[in-house]
């Protein structure tokens, strides 16, 4: 008996004479992450079939659950499409799941696209149903709320499968173009890249290492934040940005009040040329509205004039707690409240300016003459190719 995995999508279905575009590039994301294992994937119209080829179980579980796209997943059994073999692989498939949860009710979901068949869709249903009641005494049918579900598929072979394990959702990464995420080593970047990645976008990553202001265990820290991020996005690269300099010019020419909003402004600038040379579209960044004095309205209109490109902010509207929340769920959080500051915390003023003047600011900006300087920062990056930790 050849086993599969039934991979299910949901919003890429909607996406109507587009929809082969999303498909293939969910698609090409599983495979690219299998490498090495000879997998191979079929199917269409929102049903499709990844044989893991060498991959273990684990392995599969992992890529799967961290690829956007993917609805659902989980463990298909083929089998001859007679009723003698269909009715024993249901049992196969019963005894798995009750070696996975306490359900004790359960329903018989039946697909007949072969219509040459002898049993129709319900025939098929009630057969299976009786089945499993004689052989397990202690479950019962539940056709509305069921604890579990069978499925049962007669195509050009017959398929089984039980449980189905949650996938990420949204929409395969690199179907929406490039775009530049600016990392820092904080809770919010990483959440903000994660969620512009399920929009689809394809995502870089820029970081800025003010050394020695700046250890290098924060800097291991980020790189420590890319890995995780490449599970749900693939492999990107981490452009590490040389800032010492500017901070140093900053400290000695802005006033301390304007300090962290011409560092970010800086910044800014620096991601913007970045991403015209790597032919990105966008720029993202981490911050949420009002939630420190660089984030109010008045601060972000500065900023978002560093740039042309369109600033995307996915964490506006939200509070700490459900940044938090989503940082928790993506494993992000316990790297990021490590105690190694980055250098936007580290040169905070006692007291930032919170509605800043447009025009004041514009000018203090070019009180600094840094544009050459920041051209040749960027010259000076190191780039680190990031891949998934792949934890299992």
């Amino acid at each position: 008996m050849n086993q599969e995995y039934i991979v299910k999508i949901g919003e890429i279905a909607l996406k109507g004479k587009n929809r082969h575009f999303f498909e293939n590039q969910m698609k090409s994301n599983v495979i690219n992450r299998m490498q090495n294992t000879g997998a191979s994937m079929r199917g269409n119209h929102g049903r499709y079939f990844l044989n893991p080829g060498n991959a273990d179980e684990r392995t599969v579980h992992h890529i799967l659950s961290k690829t956007f796209g993917v609805t659902a997943f989980g463990r298909v059994w083929k089998t001859e499409k007679t009723m003698d073999r269909i009715r024993k692989t249901t049992l196969d498939v019963v005894r798995a799941i009750q070696r996975e949860t306490a359900g004790r009710t359960f329903k018989i979901e039946a697909r007949r696209s072969d219509k040459c068949f002898p049993l129709n869709s319900y025939e098929i249903a009630c057969d299976l149903g009786a089945l499993v009641l004689s052989n397990f005494p202690d479950v019962k049918v539940d056709v509305k709320h069921p604890d579990w579900t069978v499925s049962v598929e007669i195509r050009e072979t017959a398929i089984v499968y039980g449980l189905l394990n949650p996938g990420p959702g949204g929409l395969p990464t690199g179907i929406a173009g490039k775009g530049i995420l600016m990392l820092s080593g904080g809770i919010d970047s990483p959440v903000a890249g994660y969620m512009m990645a399920k929009r689809g976008l394809k995502v870089d990553a820029v970081y800025f290492h003010a050394y020695p202001y700046t250890s290098d265990e924060a800097k291991h820290k980020v790189i420590t934040l890319a890995h995780i991020l490449a599970d749900f996005t693939g492999s990107f690269n981490l452009y590490v940005i040389p800032f010492t300099e500017a901070q140093i010019i900053l400290k000695e020419k802005a006033r301390k009040s304007e300090l962290t909003l011409l560092m970010r402004a800086c910044m800014v600038v620096i991601a913007g040329a970045l991403a015209d040379r790597e032919e990105a579209l966008c720029l993202i960044t981490g911050e949420s509205l009002s939630q420190v004095a660089s984030q109010t309205l008045s601060s972000i209109r500065f900023t978002n004039s560093m740039t042309d490109l369109p600033v995307f902010r996915p964490l506006a509207g939200m509070d700490k707690e459900e940044i938090i929340h989503i940082a928790r769920k993506i494993d992000t959080f316990e790297t990021s409240i490590l105690p190694y500051e980055d250098c936007c915390t580290l040169f905070a003023p006692q007291h930032p300016v919170v509605y800043p003047d447009f025009e004041r600011m514009h000018r203090s900006f070019a009180a600094l003459h840094i544009d050459d300087m920041l051209k040749d920062t960027l010259l000076r990056g190191e780039v680190i190719r990031i891949n998934g930790n792949r934890k299992c």
